[in-house]
């Protein structure tokens, strides 16, 4: 399993370009570890410097911790290292969650980070503030459980995402798959869609979006049913459109009670006027 884990890795900085590195520059062992947030808390201690390397560009570059008692508060180094940061959001800072890998020494660690610089900070960097890099188990500074978000990026960068969707309950997947729309993450909400989109073109206008009500039955009810129609509210800003709000249903479908749960995708977008057909 490590070895396929090595080799999704290598695909996707291969596939994205990765000018910036190369595994005989890096070198990467490809024994991508996912640690409890309680251990890197140890191994990553307050004032260590590592290295963060993105998982989809293969861009990486230098940061010191510098706080944080439920996940690390960060700074890039300096001026130069803050400029490949915000290179890797495409010249804007943002909360969007992207999934990394800390290089530590011999040590890879999965981890997910935002991009958006808050709070204080002590460096000569050009960066005002700090971000937050999440480990699994980690949690934010409002709530005692880890954000779905950075957790998807965490098992996208341990290689575990598609297992972890391939498992997931019926209301689990239609979590992850607003998640993975706010995210505007296709390799999220492309496992659990029936159907193929043109993701890139329907996740840039997806601003943001909020599931804000999704009533819950016991998962062990469900171990039976093939088909499924959960009553869902969901609140979206799209871009040049403004705020909408969706009251209606999602429909899942999965094909046996091995397989996994598929959200019904096309009809949600059309019930929500993002597809035309």
């Amino acid at each position: 399993m490590k070895t396929i884990h090595a080799i999704v890795i290598f695909i996707v900085l291969f596939a994205a370009g990765a000018t910036h590195t190369t595994a005989a520059e890096e070198g990467i062992s490809w024994k991508i570890e996912m640690i409890p947030w309680e251990k890197v808390n140890g191994i990553l201690p307050k004032y260590s410097k590592f290295t963060v390397l993105d998982v989809e560009t293969g861009k990486k570059f230098k940061v010191q911790r510098r706080a944080g008692s439920h996940h690390a508060d960060v700074q890039p180094l300096d001026a130069e290292e803050t400029k490949i940061m915000k290179s890797i959001y495409g010249g804007k800072w943002s909360w969007k969650r992207r999934a990394i890998i800390i290089i530590n020494g011999n040590q890879r660690i999965a981890a997910s980070m935002h991009g958006m610089p808050h709070g204080g900070g002590a460096l000569k960097n050009n960066f005002p503030g700090h971000f937050c890099i999440h480990f699994y188990g980690s949690t934010t500074h409002r709530t005692n459980y880890m954000d779905l978000s950075h957790k998807l990026m965490i098992l996208k960068a341990a290689g575990k995402l598609d297992g972890y969707l391939y498992k997931a309950n019926p209301y689990e997947v239609i979590s992850a798959f607003m998640a993975g729309l706010k995210q505007q993450d296709s390799k999220i909400v492309q496992p659990i869609s029936l159907q193929p989109l043109p993701w890139n073109k329907i996740l840039p206008i997806i601003e943001n979006v909020r599931l804000s009500a999704m009533p819950v039955l016991p998962a062990e009810d469900l171990t039976g049913e093939l088909s499924l129609e959960v009553p869902v509210e969901v609140d979206w800003f799209i871009k040049n459109r403004g705020r909408m709000h969706f009251r209606g249903s999602i429909y899942l479908v999965r094909y046996s009670q091995a397989d996994a749960w598929k959200v019904d995708n096309k009809r949600f977008f059309k019930e929500n006027k993002l597809v035309n057909e």
